[in-house]
């Protein structure tokens, strides 16, 4: 598996640059935090939701920022290749590899006990084109690593990012997921797609639907 870890020489130029345009943006744009992230994790899978545009990673690193982390997100391992290699770990990339042995899971896992720190950042709903139920990557992500999922919801119409109390992943899925949904909903309760969310947790739970 490709190495991920956070790298030890400075960062890349073009990497320094494009985060500088992201928090200018972040502050440009006059977005804001509702309550703090919880300090005492520094290890954790932020599932971020809804995702409305490729503008949602812009939001989400100023957001981080503002509050002490460096996001992480995955990639295909083809993507970290020179010219780009460095660039892309430097703005917190973690090459998956679909040819290795491990599945993605076990190896973000993998990357979780070999660092100090990571806050990987998901956005869990399915594509716009789909039905809008979550896939549940980000649920076995984190039980795999052994760390909290803390749910972020993004207020386009605020302007306004909020961080929830972090969830240690039980092994049910379907409870946990409902926990979370009721969170996202009492956000934007007339969000169509937080709505399909607790249902699909619902069915879940009474065993109308696969995990």
């Amino acid at each position: 598996m490709p190495t991920a870890a956070a790298p030890t020489r400075a960062p890349t130029i073009l990497s320094r640059i494009v985060r500088r345009i992201i928090l200018a943006i972040w502050y440009l744009k006059g977005w804001k935090i509702e309550g703090t992230f919880p300090r005492n994790i520094r290890k954790c899978v932020i599932a971020g939701a809804p995702h409305t545009s490729n503008w949602d990673f812009v939001f989400f690193t100023g957001a981080t920022h503002e509050e002490g982390i460096r996001p992480n997100f995955m990639g295909k391992h083809t993507l970290f290749q020179w010219p780009i290699k460095n660039f892309m770990l430097d703005m917190g990339g973690l090459p998956v590899d679909r040819r290795s042995r491990l599945n993605a899971t076990e190896q973000v896992a993998a990357e979780y006990a070999r660092r100090d720190d990571l806050a990987l950042v998901i956005a869990c709903e399915g594509t716009r084109k789909s039905d809008g139920k979550w896939k549940s990557g980000f649920y076995h992500i984190a039980r795999a690593a052994g760390v909290p999922i803390v749910p972020a919801f993004a207020d386009n119409a605020r302007l306004v990012i909020s961080f929830g109390e972090p969830l240690i992943p039980s092994g049910n899925y379907g409870e946990d997921l409902l926990k979370i949904a009721e969170w996202f909903r009492s956000k934007l309760p007339d969000y169509e797609r937080f709505k399909v969310l607790e249902q699909q947790a619902r069915d879940i739970i009474a065993g109308r639907n696969d995990v």
